[in-house]
């Protein structure tokens, strides 16, 4: 498992993969614009490779944890895009954790763990037959999160104040609606860390910036 939340707007990821959640909120005023972001990395992908000592019927034998994945023309996969600023934009919605709605659908016991400081922490056994668990993150942070049945699966909860979005497979991301004027983009990534640049939003048109995450 490797997932990333936001709330306030969400986002999940799972051994690689990346999601979000949001607050309840107005949408933009007078017409919103669309924000355009481009991230590259100009190094090699990083993959680490796990034994599997538990529930290997379910699990298998190894996992490959993608800690950094680089597609073509060098974008960045999974990297958390956010307009922290953006307020009252987007709608409130539901982020699924397979295995925050948290669910378990391959029939094993996990322990879902949270490492929050903003938000209170969660350490709650999940049985195979509780297939559904919901828990809120409320305020933004960037949370890791654990399962202590399975040393290696591993996952963030990106909690953000604005809207936010996650790069696909050549490291884009697109919100949309963002409320015209200056706002500043975030991007946040796990092993990268987090760069910021200012843009000028205007309404029914495209802003496109560019990142280039360091080691």
């Amino acid at each position: 498992m490797r997932k990333v939340l936001g709330a306030v707007t969400a986002l999940v990821f799972a051994l690689g993969v990346a999601t979000f959640i949001g607050l309840p909120g107005a949408t933009a005023q007078g017409g919103g614009g669309t924000i355009e972001a481009d991230v590259k990395y100009n190094g090699a992908p990083q993959v680490e490779k796990l034994k599997v000592n538990k529930d290997t019927e379910k699990c298998g034998t190894e996992a490959v944890i993608e800690k950094v994945v680089v597609g073509g023309n060098k974008g960045l996969a999974n990297a958390v895009v956010s307009v922290p600023g953006a307020k009252g934009v987007g709608k409130a919605t539901k982020t699924t954790i397979d295995d925050l709605e948290i669910k378990n659908s391959d029939d094993i016991l996990h322990n879902i763990h949270t490492y929050s400081t903003a938000n209170p922490s969660i350490n709650k056994a999940q049985p195979k037959f509780k297939k559904v668990m919901t828990e809120k993150l409320e305020k933004p942070e960037y949370v890791k999160l654990t399962c202590d049945v399975h040393s290696w699966m591993l996952g963030w909860v990106a909690v953000t104040p604005g809207p936010a979005a996650v790069t696909d497979a050549n490291g884009v991301a697109k919100i949309e609606n963002v409320p015209p004027g200056k706002q500043t983009v975030e991007v946040w990534h796990e092993t990268l860390g987090k760069q910021t640049k200012d843009v000028e939003v205007k309404a029914g048109q495209t802003t496109k910036v560019s990142f280039e995450m360091k080691k």
